[in-house]
């Protein structure tokens, strides 16, 4: 049977959930005062729909481009930012009143004349401006600019990180730890700039195959969204042919039509289906898409997905059409940053945190994910005598029918968009510098031996296998989070967390520092990320010290160097069990030596028969 014709029902279940809940949110949102996740995720898709990114000279070249590309419509804001390759290239990030004047300067733009032999046709929002050409350009471009105000340029470098010693200057300056944990998820969070360039590299791909799947939608997921993002973070994409909810009249006359489209039958499984339709979409985007290089097809993996970098916008992006669990995932996640004020600067600085030490790595393998690290951020604050957040199984509880969310591969993503409906209210007034040491203490006792972490009951569960760190997969809760963290590891973080503890109610305890004095010194923060290895316990295989060395249990006295002096045992009985250690091994190796001079004997008299 069609896959597609079996899964239509769902389908068309779910996109008419979709539309009442965004019919509904508006409502709820404007009563908070804050946008809800599909409101914010639509509103930056139509700011790219708005947008145009253009390859420039230098940012000199701005008042030309602005007053040149004025005339297709009114610009909104302007961005500059800057790519390093072989030399530095620079680029500005225009944005349109409206979709339609920015659909305009890219009809008029020209292709490429000097690869029109090479180079393929493409229409992209991705362009380069050239300089004029002849007299009769040059004097329409200063007509123009005469008789317009030219905008302001609203950032300049604007993807460009704080360096690693003005950062420090920075905290440095602040007034208290929490002034520092603020600074730090205010200066390395992704801006907006950085959310801008990502949605216009899913609209890239949106449009490019839009002429066959009109429906077609490529949503950004992950930290690019869910606001937990650092600058210079890779960009996660999900793909869907069947993603844009059509409006209400529009649904409502396919119902009544009688009229079907054809459907191209697939007789393979699922998965297999995606990985073909994957290849295709990998080949599509490595010969025809500008800027897009570097294309890996990773098909076989749980999640198939293609990586490629975007040389334009200097962003790796993973393309997947196949994880609908990672968007619904974003969404909780943007939720919880958005409870409270408290959450994002928290998990920021416990991320850094852990890359100061060394318990994160950019590489895959036994070490701890920034995921797995934010779940334990989230978990801690559930769990509090006074919790900051919510359990997700209270959520799921106060969910209606507009909430319901499934996945193709039947996993039930639902749980109330609507925190009015939980009824949760925070009384925590604790300070971020207070949380952040409540934070390192409760894992430093924790017992991840035996116990599982559960956001959805918002307590701790019996661990059911014996991974070194089980973390309950929030929406998959048959799987565990961090199944790859190895036994030292887990030891690792314990280690760390305690270390961190113990420095920071230092840090808290000895706050009396004058200002000039923080001007000059390491404090709060900085100590924290300040790791020299010898200060950094590395745990053995016993993740207990020795009591003794084993070479010191053997009799030294043939051996050619001096003998040390005797070791002095403070307790008695630890003296006499060395003794009779030392006994019993001269012992054996007594033994040993006559059982091999035995044998040795014996064999030269059986070769001599």
């Amino acid at each position: 049977m069609n896959t597609l014709m079996r899964l239509s029902p769902q389908l068309h279940h779910w996109r008419t959930y979709c539309i009442k809940q965004c019919a509904a949110a508006g409502t709820e949102a404007a009563a908070r005062g804050k946008p809800s996740y599909e409101e914010f995720i639509g509103s930056r898709h139509q700011q790219a729909q708005r947008s145009i990114v253009v390859q420039v000279s230098s940012e000199k070249s701005y008042n030309e481009l602005y007053n040149y590309c004025s005339r297709f419509g009114r610009i909104v804001t302007v961005q500059h930012y800057s790519v390093q390759h072989e030399e530095e290239l620079h680029y500005m990030l225009l944005e349109y009143a409206s979709a339609s004047e920015a659909s305009a300067a890219i009809s008029s733009s020209a292709y490429n004349a000097e690869l029109s032999g090479s180079g393929v046709p493409v229409r992209s929002p991705f362009l380069w401006f050239r300089a004029p050409t002849g007299g009769a350009g040059r004097r329409g471009q200063a007509k123009l600019a005469a008789n317009q105000k030219t905008l302001a340029l609203h950032t300049v470098n604007g993807t460009r990180s704080l360096s690693h010693e003005a950062l420090k200057e920075l905290l440095r300056g602040a007034a208290g730890i929490d002034q520092q944990l603020n600074l730090l998820y205010e200066q390395t969070r992704l801006n907006e700039l950085g959310v801008r360039m990502r949605f216009l590299a899913a609209l890239q791909v949106e449009q490019a195959i839009s002429g066959m799947f009109p429906d077609a939608l490529a949503q950004p997921f992950g930290s690019s969204v869910n606001g937990f993002g650092k600058m210079g973070c890779d960009l996660d994409l999900i793909l869907r042919f069947d993603g844009k909810i059509p409006s209400t009249d529009q649904d409502s006359q396919r119902e009544a039509s009688r009229l079907i489209y054809h459907t191209k039958e697939n007789l393979s499984n699922g998965r297999s289906q995606t990985q073909r339709q994957m290849e295709c979409i990998g080949d599509m985007l490595h010969l025809f898409l500008p800027g897009v290089c570097h294309v890996r097809r990773i098909l076989q993996a749980r999640v198939p997905i293609i990586k490629y970098h975007h040389e334009h916008l200097d962003l790796e992006i993973d393309l997947s059409m196949s994880n609908l669990t990672g968007f619904f995932m974003s969404e909780l996640l943007y939720m919880f940053g958005e409870m409270d004020p408290r959450v994002r600067p928290l998990t920021f600085c416990v991320r850094r945190w852990a890359q100061s030490c060394g318990l994160t790595n950019p590489s895959p393998g036994r070490w701890i994910t920034n995921f797995s690290l934010t779940c334990l951020v989230m978990f801690f604050l559930q769990q509090m005598r006074q919790p900051i957040l919510p359990s997700i199984g209270a959520m799921v509880k106060a969910a209606n029918t507009a909430d319901i969310r499934v996945t193709e591969d039947g996993i039930n993503c639902t749980f109330a968009r609507d925190m009015d409906r939980v009824g949760f209210q925070s009384r925590n007034s604790s300070s971020l510098s207070e949380l952040l040491l409540q934070f390192f203490e409760f894992y430093s006792q924790f017992d991840f031996h035996n116990r599982a972490i559960s956001l959805n009951e918002g307590r701790a569960l019996a661990k059911p296998d014996h991974s070194a760190m089980y973390i309950v997969n929030p929406l998959e809760q048959l799987l565990n989070v961090s199944k790859n963290v190895s036994l030292e590891e887990c030891e690792r973080l314990r280690i760390e967390v305690r270390n961190a503890a113990w420095m920071l109610e230092s840090e808290v305890e000895n706050a009396t520092l004058s200002e000039s004095e923080r001007r000059e010194q390491s404090w709060g923060l900085l100590n924290l990320f300040k790791h020299p290895e010898k200060s950094v316990i590395r745990p053995n295989m016993f993740f207990k010290p020795r009591m003794v060395e084993v070479s010191d249990l053997f009799d030294k006295s043939q051996t050619s160097p001096p003998t040390p002096p005797p070791i002095n045992y403070k307790s008695p009985t630890v003296r006499q069990q060395v003794q009779s250690i030392k006994a019993a091994a001269r012992s054996e190796l007594k033994q040993l030596r006559e059982s091999s001079t035995t044998t040795t004997s014996a064999a030269k008299t059986k070769r001599s028969r």
